[in-house]
């Protein structure tokens, strides 16, 4: 798999090549490994190992209805209340994720926060990284510099 601009981390793999299974700790079972899925379990270690998010707040693939139809979260990410604050989609590193304006990625996850309203949204392809918060007064995200850490994240909520 791909090397990613993301910390390095120790997974458990079984299988052969074009079978390949990684361990997915939060689902707590083997998942076919993907590019995709290689980002998505990179990414949910760094939330946890390097911003703090409590794995037990963390749900992956998540399904939610928007519009009357089914959708998925690739990462939902919740305060201890258990309300969702923030979703992540995940591509492959192959994704060019550069373009916001023309990127059907950046139309996915606004379209899917429409729906739930959630104060924060990250997209990334394991290479590049983007995060954003919502400005419910401007009906707007807004770029961040950084990925927020979880008790940044949900500071000033009443938990």
């Amino acid at each position: 798999m791909k090397e990613l601009n993301l910390p390095p981390y120790s997974f458990t793999i079984t299988g052969k090549e074009g079978s390949m299974m990684i361990l997915d700790t939060i689902r707590r079972k083997f998942v076919r490994l993907t590019p995709e899925e290689w980002v998505r379990q990179h990414f949910v270690r760094y939330l946890i190992n390097e911003g703090g998010y409590p794995p037990g707040l963390i749900g992956i693939e998540v399904m939610f209805r928007f519009n009357n139809m089914k959708k998925r979260a690739d990462i939902l990410v919740h305060d201890r209340c258990g309300e969702p604050v923030m979703i992540v989609e995940c591509k492959s590193p192959d994704v060019n994720i550069s373009d916001f304006y023309e990127d059907k990625v950046y139309d996915q996850i606004g379209g899917y926060n429409l729906g739930l309203k959630l104060p924060f949204a990250i997209v990334t392809n394991g290479l590049v990284h983007y995060a954003f918060r919502f400005d419910p007064d401007r009906n707007q995200y807004v770029h961040l510099l950084e990925i927020p850490f979880y008790n940044d994240m949900i500071a000033g909520k009443n938990d």
